[in-house]
């Protein structure tokens, strides 16, 4: 494993789904720089400061898809417009069970893939795994 810090957004409305996230995450074993908003514009504003300050970006974003403000899909299309070169894996991860949004999630260039909640350690540990792979390809 390596000792390079992961960034890690979480967009999530719900402070148990964020609050079992970071047990999760603690559970991975690796070294994690979590930041969770509870909806797209606090991200977009998160990720737009991120930017003006030069600070490096989260190389990994977990998105839920119903919030208030900007919803999963608005966060997207905002980040969209925001026309950043760096590549972050981001996962829709929903409560949805609808095959629309499974679908939709794979119009988006950015989406890596569709996770079903609850999130589970093995699954976060194998999106922490991908991340780092990518960190010493770079």
């Amino acid at each position: 494993m390596m000792t390079s810090k992961i960034k890690l957004l979480v967009i999530d409305d719900d402070d148990i789904n964020i609050f079992i996230i970071k047990k999760i995450v603690e559970k991975t074993g690796y070294n994690v720089e979590m930041v969770a908003k509870t909806n797209g514009q606090m991200a977009v504003d998160y990720i737009t400061m991120t930017l003006s300050l030069q600070e490096s970006l989260p190389q990994l974003i977990l998105i839920d898809i119903n919030m208030p403000v900007l919803n999963g899909w608005e966060f997207l299309d905002a980040y969209g417009q925001l026309n950043i070169d760096k590549k972050i894996d981001m996962y829709m991860l929903s409560s949805s069970v609808y095959e629309n949004d499974i679908e939709k999630a794979k119009t988006y260039q950015t989406v890596k893939g569709f996770i079903s909640k609850p999130l589970s350690i093995e699954r976060l540990s194998e999106l922490f795994k991908i991340v780092e792979q990518q960190s010493s390809e770079s």
